[in-house]
């Protein structure tokens, strides 16, 4: 049977969640819960198994992000740094697309190699996004943005999600089988505005879910 999900604060939190969203609760920049657990969130379910917790925040405040997470170790992948490494990231500045592995800081040393996992404390993925006044930066070329007013909500008492239709335009690069998954369960929640904004948005790269947006 499916376990439920709720983002309002008279029910509790799913026991991965709870913590990240109390630790980004005094963030002080824009940030929002992604990934697997925004889409359960969305559904009011649990749907599958989760690897870890991703949040989205924003390039721009990486060095306020160092800071926030001061307690954890923190490992960053970006396209500036080759080959895939353990070395824990300390301020280097990252370009997106980027995103950090994130464990609390018990004092016990990074692992050298292997994936970082929650078997090895890492709990949190954290996604850099780009930026630019007003607007979430979706793709640069060709440009897709879409107003930050318009791609987080939060229900009462729950932590920023990022909105379905930015959810699947994310989730329609890699086309991994939990992708597909979502898509599937998600899109009968997107109206006829979040389909034609979907629609648009995939069509700049082309795309197989195509054809159902436009059903």
């Amino acid at each position: 049977m499916p376990t439920s999900i709720s983002t309002n604060t008279q029910d509790r939190l799913p026991d991965p969640v709870a913590p990240i969203v109390d630790l980004m609760s005094s963030f002080p920049a824009p940030w929002a819960l992604c990934g697997g657990w925004a889409v359960d969130a969305w559904l009011g379910r649990k749907t599958r198994e989760h690897v870890d917790v991703d949040i989205a925040v924003f390039v721009q405040d990486q060095a306020g992000l160092l800071q926030h997470l001061r307690a954890w170790q923190l490992v960053a992948h970006d396209a500036r740094w080759s080959g895939d490494t353990n070395e824990p990231w300390r301020g280097r500045p990252l370009e997106v697309p980027a995103h950090i592995h994130a464990r609390l800081d018990t004092g016990e040393d990074l692992p050298k190699d292997g994936p970082l996992l929650p078997d090895r404390g890492f709990v949190l993925d954290i996604q850099f996004n780009d930026r630019s006044a007003g607007d979430w930066i979706l793709w640069r070329e060709p440009r897709l943005s879409i107003p930050l007013r318009q791609s987080v909500r939060q229900r009462v008492g729950g932590p920023p999600m990022v909105v379905p239709e930015v959810l699947l335009f994310y989730k329609a690069q890699d086309l991994r089988r939990r992708d597909k998954a979502d898509f599937q369960a998600l899109l009968p929640l997107l109206g006829d505005e979040q389909r034609e904004w979907l629609r648009h948005a995939i069509a700049l790269v082309g795309h197989p879910w195509l054809p159902r947006l436009s059903a």
